[in-house]
């Protein structure tokens, strides 16, 4: 029998939130204007991760362990003209992929974690060591003086690796998504959920690995016989580091351990993509700011053209667009929760719907303090409603 302490009842604040779950609806609110926001900035997000993807899997496979390197994000095809226009910041953003890198190295979880940490990683990273730098005397010495230093930027490219091809998955995902809504065969916001879900169970088992090649030679960074794969070691970890916790932003919040405005306790952050307050997005020093500059440059013209007609216009675009982009990520956790529920969401078990909502309480409970409130309540007051598809 399963237990009834901390049974969910209707007295729970969030129990509408478990009773529309367990209807086979969504986080979010089923509206059209809803529908319209989320398939449209998953569109633009879509186009933005397979850049993102491609630099990092390039990164990850062909400027390993090196320590300036000035052209990492130009994909191995430099110019001139693509040089004057990074300079001149007319490009994507990949810093802001290299954020959700870091907060996924620095949270850490799921199998690519622990395995990062093991002897045989560290047998592997050596043998790429001694190939690398066979001619290196200089970096060879540095090796046996800091045997961990290389070690740990080996580990720092391998969640290169790992993140490229979580969001290769991803922005492949919501590409199809954007183009099943284009043909009329999406009309909700529980058939976008239901889109992302199955795109998450199909590639569950996908293998992670990691390889580079060193004058011919292919060495195995994240081999296929440790069995890493896509749901397990990257994208739970990637929801946990980059839709829950994140990292405080500077500027926002001191980092003077006195003023304890940081919990010392990392399970404990709440500056995720689900909590993060859209108004300081546009500021210095905010990484989804950059996120948000690069999804303006695709988004379909049925969402921009909403955007043009708001209150503000485009004067506060960055904001509007974070807004939509936060709506979409409760449908993509919405998806997750779903996928990873103990039992099918329709089971006519009572232990079994039990069990389900015992499990839907811990996520809500998380979600206490998020923007879910905000988007269940429609505080979009930056749009007016105009969100018929032109």
């Amino acid at each position: 029998m399963v237990s009834t302490k901390n049974k969910p009842n209707k007295d729970y604040p969030f129990f509408e939130y478990i009773e529309r779950l367990e209807a086979g609806g969504a986080l979010l609110p089923n509206t059209p204007e809803n529908l319209l926001e989320v398939v449209g900035i998953l569109k633009s997000y879509g186009v933005v991760l397979d850049a993102y993807s491609k630099n990092l899997i390039y990164i990850a496979e062909n400027q390993f362990l090196v320590f300036f390197p000035f052209l990492k994000y130009f994909n191995g095809e430099f110019s001139v003209q693509k040089l004057l226009k990074h300079w001149w910041h007319d490009r994507i953003n990949f810093e802001y992929a290299e954020y959700c890198m870091n907060a996924m190295l620095w949270h850490g979880g799921g199998g690519l974690d622990e395995y990062l940490d093991t002897p045989e990683f560290k047998k592997s990273v050596q043998a790429v060591v001694a190939a690398k730098f066979k001619n290196n005397p200089l970096m060879l010495g540095l090796n046996q003086l800091f045997p961990d230093f290389l070690i740990e930027q080996m580990r720092v490219f391998s969640y290169y690796s790992a993140l490229g091809q979580f969001w290769r998955v991803m922005a492949d995902i919501f590409l199809s998504l954007s183009d099943l809504y284009d043909e009329g065969k999406i009309k909700s916001i529980p058939q976008v959920v239901d889109h992302v879900k199955a795109g998450l169970v199909a590639d569950a088992k996908k293998p992670i690995t990691y390889s580079v090649k060193i004058r011919g030679k292919v060495y195995d960074v994240l081999p296929a016989s440790i069995g890493l794969t896509f749901l397990a070691d990257t994208a739970i970890p990637y929801v946990e580091a980059v839709f829950f916790r994140g990292t405080p932003f500077l500027g926002t919040i001191s980092y003077n351990a006195q003023a304890y405005q940081i919990s010392p306790d990392q399970a404990r952050f709440q500056y995720g993509a689900l909590y993060a307050d859209p108004l300081p997005t546009g500021g210095a020093g905010i990484p989804p700011t950059l996120l948000m500059q690069d999804m303006r440059h695709f988004l379909p013209e049925y969402l921009h053209e909403v955007y043009r007609r708001s209150r503000r216009g485009e004067d506060d675009l960055l904001v509007q667009i974070c807004m939509s982009f936060q709506k979409s990520m409760f449908c993509v956790t919405t998806a997750a929760i779903l996928g990873l529920m103990p039992h099918p969401v329709d089971t006519q078990d009572p232990d079994e719907q039990q069990a389900n909502r015992v499990y839907l309480q811990e996520w809500l409970d998380r979600l206490k303090t998020s923007r879910l409130s905000d988007v269940n309540e429609g505080a979009n007051f930056c749009l007016v409603p105009v969100y018929e598809k032109v």
